[in-house]
């Protein structure tokens, strides 16, 4: 039997030193965030959980995603990804700390600590994550492990709905 687990992708982060993405499991149910400066994230899916394939974890649905930081239960709250840019969202709380990562533009998201804007991602979905800290944002090793792993796992940007609704019309027309 063929190993089909693709590669960890790997980034060094200006801030945090080398940060390792990788798919693990036989259906790509779990993907580990992990680093020599960050603490370890695990994103894992339920067994059996219906799998979009437009979604490199597979789900947005938060009673099939179990989320742990360094071994302690975060709470994970994707939106539903419908229409708006924002329904795309995803919400994490974390030892106190609340986490949003929200599309921006059409390639980024942003990432809010406690509702400040303290970085900008960019994944294609592909698992390579780009990160870009904000000038003077207190960074810590955990909001760049659970960035990196809400960047990889759900994808980062979006369209606006007005484009999104002239993509539509477009299809419509012969």
């Amino acid at each position: 039997m063929t190993d089909t687990t693709p590669a960890p992708a790997a980034v060094e982060d200006d801030h945090h030193g080398d940060i390792l993405v990788e798919l693990a499991g036989e259906h790509s149910e779990k993907l580990v965030v992990s680093g020599e400066r960050i603490p370890r994230v695990v994103l894992t899916r339920a067994p059996g959980a219906e799998v979009d394939d437009h979604i490199v974890i597979g789900t947005r649905n938060p009673r099939h995603l179990t989320l742990t930081v360094d071994g302690r239960e975060a709470t994970i709250t994707p939106g539903k990804g419908k229409i708006r840019r924002r329904s795309y969202r995803v919400d994490v709380r974390c030892a106190g700390t609340s986490y949003r990562l929200v599309p921006d533009s059409i390639p980024s998201s942003r990432l809010a600590r406690d509702g400040k804007h303290i970085g900008d991602f960019s994944s294609d979905g592909d698992r390579r994550v780009l990160a870009e800290w904000r000038p003077g944002a207190a960074v810590e090793p955990a909001d760049a492990a659970i960035g990196y792993a809400l960047a990889a796992a759900f994808g980062t940007g979006g369209q606006p709905m007005w484009m999104m609704l002239v993509d539509t019309v477009s299809e419509l027309l012969p």
